[in-house]
């Protein structure tokens, strides 16, 4: 059985690290856990620590460990400090000898597709019995891949065995924001109740129902929700750059944004297409002259 599923014991804590509420799963009071999900808990605790720019501290944590669920959580960490060489084949390892643990499957599956690797990520992932952890990530790479159709479906199936598990409704919603329409109204709700709760808030999904908010053309309540936001954590990038497209959609001046976006993350995907679209324009500006 997943370990995460709605019958474990680890709903819970399960829940806070995929409402992105990591520093609550770093708290999160284990004690009363079955020795089985020693490891699973020790897991998503690490991963939580990733997920706060703690990677160097989970490398030294995990350093000499022979266990998979350790060392794909290791070569994650070392991903995220820019070891992708290390990581990669670790990873690459991993999924030849343990291709059945579900823990390398996401994890190694996730540093497979930052790196590029779809089809290689989707390998691994598929492999998966009846891991929502794996059914959410494939839905990623999908989407990633502009097959919303195979998102989709993907959501559609797992749908009709997990009913109404919150990563079956989150994943819905990332659908649900790529096909547009009346989807968008479906999407936000999901992030709304999320955003709203206090048992469940998290920037992120405050992030999430502001862009929800953007597409249904409310401006102003993006703008407020974007604004809480950064000013919750005013060093995320993903806050940052949704406020800075907000205001450029609104004819707003958007320099200072650009800055802290720069300051929070310099190699954002947002920056790097601003300064190709710049260099772009600058060479096509540069084959007509101004007339006399």
């Amino acid at each position: 059985m997943d370990p995460y599923s709605t019958e474990g014991e680890l709903i819970n804590i399960h829940t806070h690290f995929y409402q992105s509420q990591y520093q609550e799963v770093i708290d999160f009071d284990t004690s009363s856990f079955s020795a089985e999900n020693e490891l699973p808990v020790r897991v998503l605790k690490l991963r939580a620590r990733i997920a706060l720019g703690q990677a160097e501290d989970v490398v030294a944590d995990v350093k000499g460990e022979a266990v998979p669920d350790l060392e794909a959580v290791g070569a994650l960490a070392e991903y995220t400090l820019g070891k992708t060489d290390s990581a990669l084949k670790t990873i690459e390892k991993l999924a030849s000898s343990a291709a059945d643990n579900v823990t390398v499957q996401v994890v190694g599956g996730t540093v497979l597709q930052a790196a590029g690797k779809s089809e290689e990520a989707l390998a691994l992932l598929s492999q998966h019995q009846g891991s929502l952890d794996a059914v959410a990530l494939i839905v990623q790479i999908h989407l990633q891949q502009n097959r919303t159709d195979l998102a989709l479906k993907e959501v559609t199936a797992a749908r009709r065995w997990a009913q109404d598990s919150l990563l079956v409704n989150l994943a819905e919603a990332w659908v649900g924001v790529r096909v547009g329409g009346e989807k968008y109204q479906q999407a936000f709700y999901v992030y709304e109740e999320l955003a709203q709760g206090s048992s469940t808030f998290s920037v992120p999904s405050l992030i999430a129902q502001a862009v929800c908010e953007i597409h249904l053309g409310r401006l102003e309540e993006a703008q407020s929700a974007l604004e809480l936001a950064v000013q919750k954590d005013p060093k995320n990038a993903e806050g940052i750059a949704n406020l800075l497209v907000l205001n450029s959609i609104s004819g707003n001046n958007t320099d200072e944004l650009v800055e802290s976006l720069k300051q929070a993350n310099p190699n954002h995907q947002l920056l790097l297409d601003l300064e190709e679209k710049s260099s772009l324009f600058d060479k096509a500006a540069a084959k007509y002259s101004a007339k006399a």
